[in-house]
């Protein structure tokens, strides 16, 4: 069994928990990093007009990812992604180096995963 319960709200936007937030992270003594990436440089949410939101993925200091937080369009469809990269104990750079197809919601993932090595090419990086 799975110890990475995916959380997942029903709403407008969605939004999924896999893993653990930053206060998590903090309060356990973990030095992270983040990526994020916004649904508002998003090809495909641009294009459905659901551009809410955005991606986040935490990662420790090997770059193992420790959370998936994602609020927007059609998260919930996500959810199991995320759930799988943490029970496989993946790295931010397994996600970054995937192709995802474009144009897709999904490849937000993709975006946040490099934004976390400053590499996104649609937003600038910080």
């Amino acid at each position: 069994r799975s110890k990475f319960v995916p959380f997942v709200v029903y709403g407008e936007p969605e939004l999924i928990k896999v893993g653990m937030s930053e206060e998590q992270a903090k309060e356990a003594g973990i030095n992270y990093k983040v990526g994020k990436f916004p649904f508002q440089a998003n090809g495909r949410a641009i294009t459905q007009e659901s551009t809410q939101g955005f991606v986040k993925i935490l990662g420790d200091e090997k770059d193992h990812i420790i959370g998936i937080h994602i609020v927007g369009p059609h998260a919930s469809e996500f959810a199991g992604l995320g759930a799988l990269t943490l029970e496989n104990n993946l790295n931010v750079e397994h996600i970054a180096k995937t192709i995802f197809p474009h144009p897709t919601l999904s490849e937000a993932i993709m975006e946040a995963a490099e934004n976390y090595y400053k590499k996104s090419i649609h937003i600038p990086n910080k």
